[in-house]
């Protein structure tokens, strides 16, 4: 087996993984692309593994290793985006970070109006 093969299904992958990261705006898109990106490693792994010849196989026992991790990022990450969804309204990622930097009621007029009632 050539290992170019599998090397550049798996750059691909990750690049296409990485586009998704930095373009998407929906929060479980966003998920979707690191499941992309960790399946580009989990496929590297397995095909150096088989490359190697290892009698271990240690690429292919981090490979289940990594899937196992991944199942429970995306059952923790599916979680916490419905929770957001549900208070929220909206799985934006730029509409939540806004609304982090003025969580708990600290909106620009209510900056204000504190500055306004201390001067």
């Amino acid at each position: 087996m050539h290992l170019a093969y599998p090397a550049v299904l798996a750059v691909l992958l990750f690049s296409v993984g990485v586009y998704g990261v930095l373009a998407r705006r929906n929060a479980i898109l966003v998920l979707m692309s690191v499941e992309l990106m960790l399946n580009a490693v989990n496929l590297n792994l397995v095909a150096f593994d088989i490359w190697l010849r290892d009698t271990l196989h240690a690429g292919q026992a981090l490979t289940l290793f990594t899937i196992a991790i991944a199942a429970a990022e995306i059952g923790i990450g599916l979680a916490i985006v419905l929770m957001v969804y549900r208070n929220r309204g909206t799985s934006d990622v730029d509409r939540l970070r806004d609304t982090a930097e003025t969580a708990g009621g600290d909106t620009p007029a209510d900056r204000e109006e504190k500055a306004e009632a201390t001067a």
